[in-house]
């Protein structure tokens, strides 16, 4: 952190009232669609200085990368889904100590030595599951990769935890066994 930035955050307690964390903690409540609005809704709700409004969002936004917060801000709206998830987690992750978990801003993807799951919040009421499935046929069920192109043969909607049955846990490990 260069030094400019240091004194500007220690000097905001005096100069806003408030600490950055205190500061970051008002700024999750609310969400920002561009980082203009999150700094103009500083400056007019609470009457921080352009500088201070532009530092805190900036610092705020950063903190929104971690794994946790990009997972937690794919199911905001979408809350009723993150069950589905929360059940799929630990099965994929029981296939092998090989198995990564990497979420980006809209997916999660579960990586072997390759992708060979990827989990998409795609509506309010349906997570669609990428399979990486070569030459396996397309179902009514497991359809074809629809909206993921080519990073993904398969697609499952699942709107349900009863839809991650038998025989989705069998595409999924079957997917985790070809990713070598």
């Amino acid at each position: 952190m260069d030094k400019a930035l240091q004194t500007m955050i220690n000097n905001m307690p005096e100069k806003t009232g408030k600490s950055l964390d205190q500061w970051k903690s008002i700024i999750k409540t609310k969400a920002f669609a561009k980082h203009s609005e999150g700094v103009n809704f500083l400056k007019k709700e609470h009457g921080v200085t352009h500088g201070f409004a532009n530092t805190i969002v900036m610092l705020s936004k950063e903190e929104d990368n971690s794994d946790k917060d990009l997972v937690s801000n794919q199911y905001k709206g979408k809350e009723s889904l993150f069950s589905i998830y929360q059940k799929l987690l630990p099965i994929l992750k029981d296939f092998g100590n090989d198995v990564t978990v990497t979420p980006k801003k809209t997916s999660v993807s579960i990586i072997r030595k390759r992708q060979f799951v990827l989990i998409k919040p795609a509506t309010k009421t349906r997570i669609d599951l990428g399979l990486k499935l070569p030459e396996k046929p397309t179902t009514d069920r497991l359809g074809n990769s629809g909206p993921f192109g080519t990073m993904c043969t398969h697609r499952v909607q699942i709107t349900s935890l009863a839809d991650i049955d038998k025989e989705l846990i069998g595409w999924m490990l079957e997917a985790y066994l070809k990713a070598v």
